[in-house]
């Protein structure tokens, strides 16, 4: 069996495998990919594989700079975001045959970046439904598990509330609905979430990816039907807001506001309106976009969601080896800015 790995700067036809693959996530979306190379200053790369005309395998790879090093990445240095490699077309195949097309496949994506960006520092973020991480551990990366909460929505809505934390069902059913009202926005809205998102990681002493600019992009860009932004006004006042991404079956808890200045406990408010309107619209899934920081898995947990595995994996050649090592002695200084995104003390 021979895998032909190509690029593609076909957006459309990328999509019609995206959209064919179970395992793909928002972020693979081409729209989605340009909009983070454009922000990012980076080279998008559209790996397909096929097996005769077949596609059997998509892999998003970003080439960019990051101060003296080459970076090949499945998504740009310090964002958020999951997409790697995915699968198309092997559900039907017998397990020996789908694992040597895997095999082959991952095995020609990585000859590609080896060849043609060859890369000082490599990172690929994994989707919770690419669940075989054994080629990129056997292409020697080094692999490692992380997490995030995905809520089943087919029982609908009323079993879901029941399955809440007695405070999560307490807020959502005794605050007083004159009190508030939750709404989605549009590109002001937008920019809104985001000041709040930012306000709060500021506050930590943080710092964060996410801007305006890209928010708004990925807005006008995927439309108000792909990108969601919740606002909740307490007193005609907004409070907190949520944007939520939604592709497939599945809606994203992508980015969240902080903690309510008011007495009405407004995210709790926000994530209940979109499990809601996501069981109406028969999507599946609620990802709620991480589980690994306790104070934010503390509130998470409370809506009953399972924790999935999510992979990263990683490969460092000795010049980001020595890169990692003097950032880790440097890392309390100022002005630190060529490494910031690179997870290179991880």
């Amino acid at each position: 069996m021979t895998v032909r790995v190509e690029t593609t700067s076909d957006a459309d036809e990328w999509d019609a495998c995206v959209e064919q693959s179970p395992q793909t996530g928002f972020f693979h979306q081409h729209d989605a990919l340009a909009t983070l190379a454009d922000h990012f200053d980076a080279r998008l790369h559209t790996l397909v594989g096929y097996v005769g005309q077949e596609p059997v395998g998509v892999f998003p790879v970003f080439g960019l700079e990051r101060g003296p090093l080459w970076v090949a990445a499945s998504q740009p240095p310090g964002v958020e975001i999951n997409t790697g490699p995915a699968l198309l077309n092997h559900e039907k195949l017998k397990q020996r045959k789908a694992e040597k097309r895997h095999r082959k496949f991952l095995s020609g994506c990585m000859e590609f970046v080896e060849e043609v960006l060859d890369p000082d520092y490599c990172k690929i973020a994994t989707t919770d439904r690419y669940d075989d991480v054994r080629p990129l551990v056997n292409h020697g990366l080094d692999v490692r598990p992380s997490y995030t909460y995905v809520l089943d929505l087919e029982p609908g809505a009323e079993e879901l509330m029941a399955q809440f934390s007695s405070d999560a069902r307490s807020n959502v059913r005794n605050t007083d609905e004159d009190r508030y009202e939750i709404r989605e926005g549009g590109v002001e809205e937008v920019a809104r979430i985001v000041s709040f998102v930012r306000r709060r990681y500021d506050e930590q002493d943080e710092d964060h990816y996410l801007d305006a600019d890209l928010a708004t992009d990925l807005y006008e860009t995927l439309g108000d039907e792909a990108v969601r932004p919740y606002v909740c006004e307490v007193d005609g006042e907004v409070e907190s807001g949520l944007l939520a991404l939604e592709y497939g079956d599945t809606v994203y808890r992508w980015q969240g506001g902080p903690r309510p200045r008011v007495d009405v406990p407004v995210n709790d408010l926000l994530d209940w309106r979109v499990i809601r309107d996501a069981v109406e619209r028969d999507l599946a899934r609620y990802d709620l976009v991480g589980a690994m920081l306790p104070r934010l898995c503390e509130y998470k947990a409370k809506f009953g969601p399972e924790p999935r595995p999510v992979y990263l994996a990683e490969r460092r050649n000795l010049t980001a080896k020595l890169a990692s090592e003097t950032y880790r002695g440097l890392r309390t200084l100022r002005g630190l800015q060529t490494f910031r995104g690179l997870s290179l003390t991880d």
